[in-house]
């Protein structure tokens, strides 16, 4: 199946480093992942973290380059 064929739903996941992914739905989302409350296409899925994922950097790097500043 081509992505331009795809017609299942996804879900955004979101794991303990703040990381994003999607997931389909029909499928049990993976241990260490929590679902984000976004739930579309996989496109619409992947537009939607596009617009909130903006920090790259894992939570742990975040907060660790937070307190080597203090």
């Amino acid at each position: 199946m081509s992505e331009l064929d795809d017609d299942r739903r996804y879900l955004v996941v979101l794991n303990d480093e703040e990381q994003y992914s999607v997931w389909p739905t029909e499928r049990d989302v993976p241990a260490g992942w929590r679902a984000e409350g976004f739930e579309g296409t996989r496109q619409e899925c992947l537009d939607h973290v596009s617009l909130v994922w903006t920090d790259m950097r894992p939570l742990s790097l975040r907060r660790a380059m937070e307190t080597a500043r203090d």
